[in-house]
């Protein structure tokens, strides 16, 4: 397209559309892990090979990355037969990525009668059957145990729903009035889009709007070879554990390999563990998605759609625990994906470590509790966790801050308890849990849930408690992830530390998690001493920590000592 004004301008309308459509889903979902947490993502993708085109700025990118393949499954099977007014449905993790909870829709887009694009929206539903509540089971041997996997069906002819498809959805789910408001909140999100699409299409012609998905793509891709080709050729590798699979309680290699020659990159996994017994595998589509994430992190400038991937190739063994084959389990494909993006920033901090931080807190620390009302009517409580971002080459890391997979937020306390009957005793940081550096890892956080009537189930699924996330530039690891339960003062570690599923509860009983912080980055002995002191005046680090990982000892100071900034304690 010659005219950069004319693209700048359908650009920024295209995200717009994808915005919009994730904001119609936040405002109309019925569970708070959408509505709160925005646990969900729209985007727009090619017809014909389903290849990403545009996202927007809410989306959470792993969504992005992964439905690519979601559509490309409704294609292959539907393509030919696509009419108006259709929308189709499938959350087969194999096909389409991440795991069973997350429903992904594709409406394909006519501008008379000529097919233009796809649509896609992805939401986690709080329940979708499965052994266990939430569906987040850490002791799963294989899918079946997870949950009920879908195929590729049409869930809306011609404009016009299948009940009998969206019945048998409903029965699959302990919560079936939550999963009915969230699966109505994505079809009218896609109405929505398809409307603004074809305005947009009506304003600037088909022919525009077409030059524009390439050109966006091109930029993309030529980008991407500029900064791959900016790098030194060479081979550079890196290795990080999850903790256990959830079943044998050994480590797990996730290794890469990442190989530099000119403007192409080589991102070799094959020393990577074998396919996991417990459900910490992932597919194919899942392992490309999490690769898509971390480059978009390292070069943030690049325009957010498959051009990204142009300069990239992949190797990854058929039946290694990052190229699962159903019914391997992969309810767990939060922790692994994490893992995956660890690695590559690791081996990229050895070739350009200005454009990386230490590495993230790394789990999610999922938590899923489950009971009845008095009336019998059963809950579902879903959520997950912040952690500490790794110290940066110019900042500290970031407190408390959301997984590098995406851009979910952790559904507020206090919508938590309105619509569940549980507490939070405690939501604080987590003191020491940053790696020293030059500049200081951030901090997790400790969250402390008590039941407050009745019985309850409840499953954590995280990882980090025996793999630390690690520093860069001479940075010092941070520290690890802690789960225990049961009652105050008295609680109790899981054999397989941050996993463990569908233990009793009971009225007044309670489930603690101390999340990780960043890696630091630098060496701990450059960092100023008056920064030390911040910290220590904040609760961030202990005057042991401080004399032990920075080898100064903290008399008294006065306030004059501390900077003013102790809001954000230096955090970026």
């Amino acid at each position: 397209m010659s005219d950069p004004v004319t693209l700048s301008v359908l650009k920024g309308r295209l995200e717009a559309i994808c915005d919009e459509m994730d904001a119609t889903l936040f405002r109309a979902a019925f569970s708070p892990v959408i509505a709160e947490a925005r646990d969900a993502s729209h985007a727009i993708y090619d017809a014909q090979t389903g290849d990403t085109l545009v996202q927007g700025k809410y989306s959470l990118p792993i969504f992005i990355g992964s439905m690519a393949f979601a559509v490309k499954s409704v294609i292959d099977k539907f393509g030919t037969t696509f009419t108006e007014g259709d929308t189709y449905v499938l959350n087969d993790p194999y096909l389409g990525g991440t795991h069973l909870n997350d429903i992904k829709l594709v409406r394909p887009v006519f501008h008379e009668g000529k097919l233009i694009c796809c649509l896609a929206s992805a939401g986690h539903w709080n329940d979708v059957g499965g052994n266990v509540p939430g569906n987040f089971n850490p002791v799963a041997t294989e899918t079946f145990q997870e949950g009920v996997r879908i195929p590729p069906v049409k869930i809306v002819d011609r404009g016009e729903i299948r009940q009998d498809i969206v019945d048998i959805m409903m029965a699959m789910s302990r919560i079936p009035l939550s999963c009915y408001g969230d699966l109505h909140g994505q079809i009218n999100a896609l109405d929505l889009g398809a409307r603004r699409l074809l305005d947009l299409v009506g304003e600037y012609g088909v022919e525009a709007v077409s030059e524009t998905f390439s050109e966006l793509r091109m930029r993309a891709a030529q980008m991407t070879r500029s900064f791959i080709a900016e790098l030194p050729d060479g081979t550079y590798s890196f290795e990080d554990w999850l903790d256990n699979d959830g079943i044998v309680d050994a480590p797990i290699r996730i290794a890469l390999d990442m190989t530099i020659a000119g403007e192409q990159m080589v991102l070799d996994f094959s020393r990577s563990a074998k396919a996991a017994t417990g459900p910490m595998n992932i597919s194919y589509a899942t392992l490309v998605a999490a690769c898509y994430v971390a480059i978009k992190h390292i070069f943030p400038e690049v325009p957010a759609n498959v051009g990204c991937l142009e300069s990239v190739r992949f190797i990854v063994p058929e039946d290694s625990i990052l190229h699962a084959k159903a019914p391997r389990p992969v309810c767990g494909y939060t922790e692994t994906v994490t893992r995956v993006i660890d690695v590559i920033f690791g081996a990229m901090s050895k070739v350009a470590p200005e454009r990386l931080n230490g590495l993230p807190f790394g789990t999610l620390d999922v938590l899923s509790m489950a009971g009845n009302r008095p009336d019998g009517q059963r809950w579902v409580l879903f959520t997950f966790f912040g952690g500490g971002h790794g110290g940066s080459p110019v900042s500290d890391g970031l407190n408390n801050g959301n997984p590098a997979m995406g851009m979910a937020t952790i559904p507020p306390a206090e919508i938590l308890e309105a619509a569940y009957p549980v507490m939070f005793r405690q939501w604080a940081l987590r003191p020491d849990s940053g790696g020293a550096g030059r500049h200081r890892g951030g901090l997790g956080t400790i969250h402390e849930i008590e039941l407050l009537d009745g019985e309850a189930q409840f499953s954590v699924f995280g990882d980090r408690s025996r793999s630390r996330p690690a520093g860069v530039a001479g940075g010092n690891p941070a520290i690890g992830n802690r789960v225990c339960f049961g009652d105050e003062g008295e609680f109790r570690v899981p054999p397989m530390g941050a996993k463990i599923a569908a233990v009793s509860l009971r009225k007044g009983q309670r489930v603690r998690l101390e999340t990780p912080g960043g890696g630091g980055y630098g060496p701990p002995d450059e960092r100023p001493r008056q920064a030390v002191q911040r910290d220590v005046r904040l609760g961030y680090v202990s005057r042991e920590r401080a004399q032990a990982e920075y080898g100064i000892e903290l008399g008294d100071y006065s306030e004059g000592d501390i900077p003013t900034n102790r809001e954000s304690g230096g955090s970026s």
